[in-house]
């Protein structure tokens, strides 16, 4: 760990068998585990708890102050969590006083030039494609995957087990299993495929997609498509998902997709 080529400020919590490459900076009040790597040209701020097994490669900036206007030097921090990879460029702004923290969960993959801005919270087991721009306050679930260049509206939240198309503006709430594309952001179905590597039954599937034929396809709003699913779907962990998702939602979800190439209402 002890790289002569690197800056480690003498307060910084390091685990002992941490690799730290040349030309690396690392400065007070910063925690790393086990077994992470931190690679040449790294900048890790005050504020940043990176976990176990972490792999963080050259250009990265972790924890650097917020980008908001309204920040007024708060103590906030940037938690990263066990086995996530941070590719080249990556930057990851601490919170404000809205949330005191910004959140990259378990297990996901930030590629190259992915920013994620202050008070983001991002679930376990992402992945946020080359150049994808996450602007303040936005959620991300738990197995979400987002394509390239696309680039998320503030207090956006994207479902778990959502998969978006490369090059999307995500201005709406993308609700939870489904896949989304075109512009304007629209469903585009179930991401069936995403669903079954993760173990979804065909059972589970088919009751998730009659969920959204219920919610997108019968010209329903989106309070009576609910009422109606609650009506005629058993109760189940994925039915209560998508509902307490759609009610809860702050910004409106995305549009269904009609046939006549129109948004549904």
């Amino acid at each position: 760990m002890n790289q002569p080529l690197a800056y480690i400020h003498p307060e910084a919590k390091i685990a002992q068998n941490v690799v730290v490459e040349p030309f690396t900076t690392i400065d007070k009040d910063v925690e790393i585990g086990e077994g992470t790597w931190i690679g040449p040209n790294v900048t890790i701020m005050s504020g940043a708890r990176i976990g176990k097994n972490c792999k963080i490669f050259p250009g990265a900036v972790i924890a650097a102050m917020p980008q908001d206007l309204k920040f007024a030097g708060e103590k906030t921090t940037v938690v990263i969590g066990d086995n996530t990879v941070i590719r080249e460029c990556v930057t990851v702004n601490r919170g404000t006083v809205d949330r005191l923290k910004t959140v990259v969960g378990a297990n996901c993959l930030l590629m190259a030039y992915v920013h994620v801005a202050h008070d983001c919270i991002i679930g376990n087991n992402c992945v946020l494609a080359n150049a994808v721009q996450l602007a303040g306050h936005v959620e991300i679930g738990d197995y979400a995957i987002i394509g390239g260049t696309s680039a998320v509206h503030q207090f956006v939240k994207v479902g778990q087990h959502a998969m978006i198309s490369g090059g999307s503006l995500i201005r709406k709430d993308v609700p939870p299993f489904v896949k989304a594309g075109r512009e304007p952001l629209t469903y585009s179905g179930i991401n069936s495929i995403g669903l079954r590597r993760r173990g979804f039954t065909d059972p589970k599937i088919s009751e998730i997609q009659q969920l959204y034929r219920l919610l997108f396809l019968t010209g329903l709003n989106n309070n009576d498509a609910l009422d109606k699913i609650e009506l005629e779907l058993l109760p189940s962990p994925e039915r209560d998902e998508v509902v307490n998702f759609v009610r809860n939602s702050g910004r409106g979800i995305i549009k269904g997709y009609s046939r006549n190439g129109n948004n549904a209402e």
